[in-house]
C-alpha cells in the first residue's frame, strides 16, 4: 500500500495541480544522482534532482501479481550528469531508480511510485533511452543448481573457497599495445604459461576504462608481452600505459581444479556424474551395467 502525505492528496483532489516526475539513480558504487523533467532544481529526501539534463518519462506498462512491468525514461548526455562514455563502460548497469511524483511547489510533499532497475540503454548521438525493470524481472532468472559434471562456483568466491588475490594467481600488468578492442598486449605476466588466464579476468585500474572489467578468452606469451583475447569487445579502446589486474582463469574441470589450484576438496561439480551415454546403456555382456559402483 502507497502511503501518500495528505498535503500531496489534497493538492491531487484541485482542479490545476504543480506535480512533476523525478528519479534518483544508485549506482551499484554508491553514487546517487538525481533528474527531474522540471525546468528549475528540485530538493527533498537529501537528494538534489536536477533540471539540466532534459529527462522524460514515457508511459509506465504494468502488471498485476508478480508480472515484471516495464517503463523508459530518456536524457541527453551531460558531462555533469551522465555521459556517454559511462553508460557505454557498463557503470550503470543493475542500478536503482526510484521515481518519484512531487509538487515542485513544495517538494516536500513526494510520493515514491515505483523502484526499478537499469535494463536496457539504447542511444542516438546525443541523447539516450533507459529501460527501467521492475524487481518482478529478476523472476525470470535462472536460480539454484544444475547438476553437471564440471564445477559451478565462481572462482575465488565462498564455494571455492581459493584464495586467488595474490600471486601466482593474480598480478599487475601494464597495457604494452591495443590490437583492437578484443585484444591487448601486456607486460608483468611473461613468466606465466601459455594459457594460465584462459578464462581469466582483467580489471581496469587507470585509464579511461579505470573500474572496469572484462573476461579472457586465450593468453599467449609474446617477445614484447602477453597477448590477451577478449571475449567480448571493450566499449572504448584503453591506452599505452594504462594498468591492470589480471587473475588466472579456471575451466571448471576437477583435473584443473586439483592440479593448478591444489583445491580439488572444494570442488563444486560431480565430475564421476554417469553421462547420457550410459543413462540410456543396458545390461549385457559387453558392458559394466552390473550393479558395481561407477567409481570404486
Amino acid at each position: 500500500m502507497r502511503d501518500i502525505p495528505e498535503a500531496l492528496v489534497s493538492h491531487l483532489d484541485q482542479t490545476s495541480t504543480t506535480t512533476c516526475h523525478a528519479w534518483r539513480l544508485t549506482r551499484r558504487d554508491g553514487l546517487v544522482l538525481g533528474f527531474t523533467e522540471h525546468d528549475h532544481d528540485l530538493e527533498f529526501d537529501g537528494t538534489v534532482f536536477s533540471a539540466a539534463t532534459g529527462f522524460r518519462a514515457s508511459e509506465v506498462e504494468t502488471g498485476l501479481g508478480l508480472e515484471a512491468d516495464a517503463a523508459s525514461v530518456a536524457g541527453a548526455f551531460s558531462d555533469a550528469a551522465i555521459s556517454a562514455d559511462d553508460l557505454a563502460l557498463g557503470r550503470y548497469d543493475g542500478a536503482r531508480v526510484e521515481t518519484f511524483l512531487v509538487n515542485w511547489q513544495s517538494p516536500g510533499d513526494h510520493v515514491l511510485l515505483s523502484t526499478r532497475e537499469l535494463g536496457e540503454v539504447r542511444t542516438a548521438g546525443q541523447a539516450f533511452t533507459v529501460e527501467l525493470r521492475s524487481l518482478a524481472a529478476r523472476l525470470d532468472q535462472p536460480h539454484g543448481r544444475l547438476y553437471g559434471r564440471r564445477c559451478d562456483a565462481d572462482l575465488g568466491d565462498a564455494r571455492c573457497g581459493k584464495d586467488i588475490s595474490t600471486a601466482p594467481f593474480t598480478l599487475s600488468a601494464a597495457i604494452v599495445a591495443v590490437g583492437d578492442e578484443m585484444t591487448l598486449t601486456a607486460s608483468g605476466l611473461e613468466d606465466r604459461p601459455a594459457g594460465w588466464f584462459d578464462n581469466g579476468r582483467i580489471r581496469f585500474v587507470t585509464g579511461l576504462l579505470a573500474g572496469v572489467s572484462a573476461d579472457i578468452s586465450s593468453h599467449v606469451p609474446e617477445a614484447g608481452g602477453a597477448r590477451l583475447a577478449l571475449w567480448s569487445p571493450l566499449a572504448r579502446l584503453p591506452a599505452p600505459g594504462d594498468q591492470l589486474v589480471v587473475s588466472a582463469g579456471c575451466d571448471k574441470a576437477f583435473e584443473t581444479c586439483s592440479a593448478k589450484f591444489g583445491n580439488g576438496f572444494n570442488f563444486q561439480g560431480f565430475p564421476h556424474l554417469p553421462g547420457s551415454d550410459f543413462a540410456y546403456g543396458y545390461a549385457d555382456a559387453d558392458t559394466v551395467h552390473d550393479g558395481r559402483p561407477i567409481v570404486p
